[in-house]
């Protein structure tokens, strides 16, 4: 059994298109639960409310990661697989059938992550660019998504174990997240860098996170990879989540993250 769990915030230019990829899948997935965190207005979500496969759970802002886990609390104990996803990702349609068949086969792996395509909603058409093939930590301490920017053709594509997989999309064993419940995801995140966060701990469990390449998807990621469109307050957040993750996780990195931190709330860069 499989569930879909997207936390939606002002979500209206993504989910129609979302719910579509998901409805064109070969193997549909059993159940979808929508938390949305705060949204200004919740109407463009009522449609979905009446879908036998939907639940609908509206709430404050929350967060990504709290809101989410709000979605844990309310699948319903028998599935063996869940998927964590955004609004603004838009699947193959072959995408379930081809990760559940290769988590199916290999015992060991917690969660399995695709190749991720960038997608211009404005142009309504793919960018051409990856978004994400894993998460990786660079020689000097920062989490990138491998490949961003990078052109997508035959770059990026064997299988293998990574060091971390994009919230944006993650196909998740139950039995890996229990020990995890109720709380998945630590929500002192809020959001960002709860995704690396998760992913730590499960390799120091022993379980493994795969990037898988022939499972494929499109996001739409809202700044478009350019940074000096993303606000400021969001900024600090994200580089306040590289402190408190490197302190949780004992890293070496913590200089950097504390330095990163001071700089982009001094100089704005």
């Amino acid at each position: 059994m499989l569930s879909v769990i997207i936390v939606t915030h002002n979500s209206e230019p993504f989910i129609d298109r979302c719910f579509d990829s998901l409805d064109q899948q070969t193997s549909a997935p059993d159940r979808v639960i929508i938390v949305d965190s705060g949204s200004a207005h919740t109407s463009y979500l009522d449609r979905y409310s009446s879908r036998a496969d939907c639940e609908v759970v509206l709430h404050k802002n929350i967060g990504f990661a709290a809101a989410n886990n709000i979605g844990f609390t309310h699948i319903g104990g028998a599935e063996d697989y869940v998927c964590v996803m955004n609004p603004d990702t838009f699947l193959e349609p072959d995408n379930f059938q081809s990760a559940l068949a290769i988590l199916s086969a290999r015992k060991k792996v917690a969660i399995l992550g695709g190749r991720l395509k960038g997608f211009d909603v404005d142009e309504d058409r793919p960018t051409g660019l990856l978004d994400s093939t894993g998460v990786f930590r660079s020689w000097y301490g920062r989490w990138y998504d491998r490949g961003q920017g990078a052109q997508n053709g035959e770059n990026f594509r064997l299988e293998e174990n990574v060091p971390a997989l994009c919230g944006a999309f993650m196909v998740c064993r139950m039995s890996a997240l229990r020990d995890e419940l109720p709380k998945v995801f630590d929500e002192s995140f809020f959001m960002y860098k709860e995704d690396i966060d998760l992913s730590l701990r499960l390799r120091k469990k022993g379980w493994k996170l795969l990037y898988a390449p022939t499972v494929e998807a499109f996001h739409a990621r809202g700044w478009a990879g350019n940074r000096k469109e993303i606000p400021h307050q969001i900024r600090c957040l994200a580089s306040k989540n590289d402190i408190l993750l490197n302190f949780k996780h004992r890293s070496p990195y913590l200089i950097w993250a504390v330095a990163k931190y001071l700089a982009v709330r001094a100089l704005r860069i």
